[in-house]
């Protein structure tokens, strides 16, 4: 009996594939040139990873910053990290006193700044700012307190009243009721949301409300402020505010059971901070998960039915780029609940599932290659089309990947990047044993 052919891996044409001969951040750039047509006027490039804390990750977002920073002149650096506390990280990258390990343990949220690709590529931002004719800035993006604690916003506002309006004495039962369920770290996200939960419905809605009466007022005083502060600060201190708002009314709907209403709340606000960075920056370099910044919805739990990426490519139109990136083997971030006890990453599948992108991309090069999903031959852009499932992490989503991305970047092997231990000593010693845990492992 004669066997059956084996049938040939799906795979891109050779035309489609624009091999990346190295993520070495301090490499040589002339390797990247082909991303100059591919970036045209856009002034928002977002640089999605299928997983935080990949060392994969962490380089390719260094090397192409560094390329959109020296050749196309983005003055700004944003990531999916906490709007309030991001300040500190941008006072040091533009040159400021503090030590490396205190700003991105304390500059840094959900983790973000536990890693050393992640201290290099602040290092370089520094340095680079030492010479630049126009430093670059650094934002972040997100809610406070890795989203479980309302105080890093509620008191970076507090502190500006107490030099803009030092006379007015804010209600202190709105710190008092924040502070009941404010939690040191990301690994304590459970038990902020069952304490949020435990309070009194009456104490939820003082709060609520106390967010509210302090965001009329800054809003209404600016003019009173101006004459005791700047106004840099005052648009800060609001931004900071309505993060503050925005994060307090998502825990509202999570007590509620709204999960998709409370990831709404979320994902308007990165859009509007980064559309406030738009105000003072011209052109940004943003570093955020691919749920958020993909152009469509899916059907992943964790990514909401309007995302970052659909409301940037609303406002900004061809002014917003997605570059989406996919892995095929390796280990991943654990999204678990094992990952609250210290199980932070977990193996990946052999291979990527047959008919996924993922599988599509690792078929199609051995090495680490991107494509441009708007400049595909037509034979290129139905197999793409018809690979509907893309893994993030150990999920997959389904959603067309020409419509959510403008690029694909595939990374063949994923790994954990590599702890910093500066950085780590100074955080929270939840974090510490967590990560003690890990390692341990």
């Amino acid at each position: 009996m004669t066997a059956e052919p084996a049938t040939a891996p799906v795979r891109l044409s050779a035309g489609a594939v624009i091999p990346l001969p190295t993520l070495d951040p301090a490499a040589p750039l002339d390797d990247l040139a082909w991303l100059d047509r591919a970036i045209g006027d856009a002034r928002v490039v977002a640089i999605g990873e299928s997983a935080h804390y990949q060392h994969e990750s962490f380089l390719l977002r260094h090397r192409l910053c560094r390329y959109l920073v020296e050749r196309h002149g983005f003055g700004a650096y944003a990531m999916e990290s906490g709007f309030a506390e991001g300040w500190r990280v941008d006072d040091w990258v533009r040159g400021g006193a503090g030590r490396p390990d205190h700003v991105m343990a304390d500059g840094l949220t959900s983790l973000m700044g536990l890693w050393r690709p992640q201290r290099a590529h602040l290092e370089w931002l520094r340095q680079h700012n030492r010479t630049a004719d126009r430093p670059v800035g650094y934002y972040g993006i997100d809610l406070p307190g890795s989203m479980v604690s309302l105080l890093p916003g509620l008191d970076a506002v507090l502190a500006h009243f107490a030099v803009a309006e030092p006379e007015f004495a804010p209600d202190p039962a709105v710190r008092a009721t924040a502070a009941a369920f404010a939690t040191p770290s990301a690994f304590s996200a459970p038990e902020a949301m069952a304490a949020y939960r435990a309070l009194p419905q009456q104490s939820k809605d003082a709060l609520t409300a106390g967010l509210a009466d302090l965001s009329a007022r800054l809003g209404a005083r600016r003019l009173e402020h101006l004459r005791r502060t700047t106004a840099g600060a005052h648009a800060r201190a609001l931004r900071t505010l309505r993060g503050t708002v925005a994060l307090d009314a998502m825990l509202r709907e999570l007590a509620r059971g709204h999960h998709d209403d409370a990831l709404h709340h979320r994902e308007a606000t990165l859009a509007d901070t980064v559309e406030w960075i738009l105000g003072r920056e011209d052109r940004i370099v943003l570093a955020a998960h691919n749920g958020h910044v993909q152009r469509c919805p899916d059907n992943l739990p964790v990514v909401p039915p309007t995302t970052l990426g659909m409301h940037l490519g609303d406002r900004l139109g061809d002014a917003y780029l997605a570059i989406g990136t996919s892995s095929a083997t390796g280990r991943t971030l654990n999204t678990n609940a094992s990952f609250y006890s210290g199980t932070l990453f977990t193996d990946l599948e052999d291979a990527p599932r047959p008919g996924s992108l993922d599988a599509l991309l690792a078929a199609s090069h051995d090495g680490p290659f991107a494509t441009d999903l708007r400049r595909l031959p037509p034979t290129d852009t139905a197999t793409v089309r018809s690979a509907t499932a893309h893994r993030y992490g150990t999920f997959y989503a389904d959603h067309d990947p020409l419509d959510a991305f403008d690029l694909l970047v595939h990374l063949p092997h994923a790994t954990p990047a590599a702890p910093d231990p500066a950085a780590l000593a100074q955080a929270p010693g939840e974090v510490r044993d967590a990560f003690a845990r890990w390692r341990a492992h």
